[in-house]
């Protein structure tokens, strides 16, 4: 790796952070990054989950007050768990041409959710207002769904998560969002822990990603919100939408 390419993952490294801090989405940034770089598609997956795990961490504890009881968690951690577990699986055996077939259709899909997120927020806010009965068999049927997509994609799924506690549950919108760092961390620990053994990590790359994100994240939650998140929303978004399209040219068409 040279100095222009370990430049480029810490550009990208800091703005995963810095968006994941303000909008949620980044680890799409340090996925095209990685490919960008030469990294293959499958390896680009793998890193990036790798490298982004540690702010995953950090959400968590920034976020610990606004957790929901003991109880309460412990009770939608193993549907977690297992579709952590079934994603991950499921991105391990993929065959690395069927991923690289896959992989323009995922980028474009993960920004499509990126994209609807000021709807899903609306959603997600009304949702929050509105009391109810819980659906408890829904609600693990549906975390279980998202650890998969997390384990396997990973884009984007913290928003659909959240989106998916706020409809299944009556609970405020700050304790949910909390739940859902959470339920991210324990996908993302599962993932991290498969793809290390059994997968191909690019450690180089997350030496130099890793701590750049937990930089970003930091200076992100300080200072980009200043910024309009519709802006970097759509920056994220068209930039996503290009860079699957070249990825579909050059892989499946």
């Amino acid at each position: 790796m040279d100095s222009i390419q370990a430049t480029l993952l810490l550009v990208a490294g800091v703005a995963t952070g810095a968006f994941n801090a303000v909008a949620g989405g980044g680890s799409l940034i340090a996925f095209s990054a990685l490919m960008g770089v030469g990294v293959p598609p499958l390896t680009a997956k793998l890193t990036s989950t790798v490298s982004v795990f540690p702010g995953n961490v950090a959400s968590v504890v920034g976020g610990r007050r606004d957790l929901p009881p003991r109880a309460d968690a412990r009770r939608v951690l193993p549907a977690a768990v297992l579709g952590g577990v079934a994603g991950s699986v499921l991105l391990l055996v993929t065959p690395t041409r069927v991923f690289d077939v896959i992989v323009p259709f995922l980028v474009i899909a993960a920004s499509a959710v990126l994209g609807l997120q000021d709807r899903l927020d609306g959603l997600v806010r009304r949702s929050a207002l509105r009391h109810g009965r819980e659906h408890p068999a829904a609600l693990q049927a549906s975390i279980a769904l998202g650890g998969v997509y997390g384990g396997y994609v990973g884009a984007g799924f913290g928003i659909v998560l959240v989106a998916t506690l706020a409809l299944l549950q009556p609970e405020p919108l700050t304790r949910m969002v909390a739940l859902k760092n959470l339920l991210s961390a324990v996908i993302s620990f599962v993932a991290v822990v498969l793809f290390v053994f059994f997968g191909t990590v690019n450690w180089a790359a997350v030496g130099i990603l890793a701590p750049a994100t937990v930089v970003g994240g930091y200076a992100g939650a300080r200072l980009l919100r200043r910024l309009p998140g519709g802006l970097l929303r759509a920056v994220v978004v068209t930039f996503g939408v290009l860079f699957g399209l070249v990825l579909l040219g050059r892989n499946v068409l």
